[in-house]
């Protein structure tokens, strides 16, 4: 059973994917590589107003630096531990702009880069996002589970949580 899936405005998109990654710490890029292939791996978010582009920090030699200069088509996946989900694709590009690294610099980055936020070989990868999609269920476990037993009984007619797609 297919149910139409509501598409925010951008304005309302913007909200609703700022609201959802703001307090989730860390997310999975996605990239392509030179095979074809998917490669996945966490990324600590940068934790500004989200406008339509999401940034982190990266090593200038990296793989998924070949893998976006290579192709920059990109997907970054969100879970939180209250059943939020958002899934998000755009394009992916890479900026040595040391004001903007300044910016996003946090103590919490010299783990990777031991040489500090001037390091030369920090870049910031930016995704500028084209679409995302995203389920947002009730965080409370009892109220989750009375929906789904709801939309069990009523043969999926009940919602469960709220689910949109976000064209930007």
């Amino acid at each position: 059973m297919s149910e139409e899936v509501p598409v925010l405005s951008r304005e309302e998109g913007l909200a609703k994917i700022g609201e959802l990654i703001k307090d989730i710490q860390m997310a999975m890029l996605t990239t392509i590589t030179a095979a074809g292939t998917l490669h996945s791996r966490p990324m600590a978010t940068h934790q500004g107003r989200f406008e339509g582009e999401l940034l982190f920090l990266t090593p200038a030699h990296s793989g998924k630096v070949e893998e976006i200069q290579q192709d920059a088509e990109a997907s970054l996946t969100y879970v939180d531990a209250k059943h939020a989900f958002l899934a998000v694709r755009g394009r992916a590009s890479l900026s040595a702009d040391r004001e903007l690294i300044e910016t996003l610099w946090n103590p919490s980055y010299k783990a990777w880069f031991p040489a500090g936020k001037d390091d030369p070989e920090i870049r910031v990868l930016k995704v500028k996002v084209e679409e995302a999609e995203y389920w947002d269920a009730p965080s409370s476990a009892i109220v989750r589970s009375a929906k789904i037993l709801a939309r069990a009984v009523s043969g999926g007619k009940t919602k469960v949580g709220e689910h949109a797609r976000v064209a930007l």
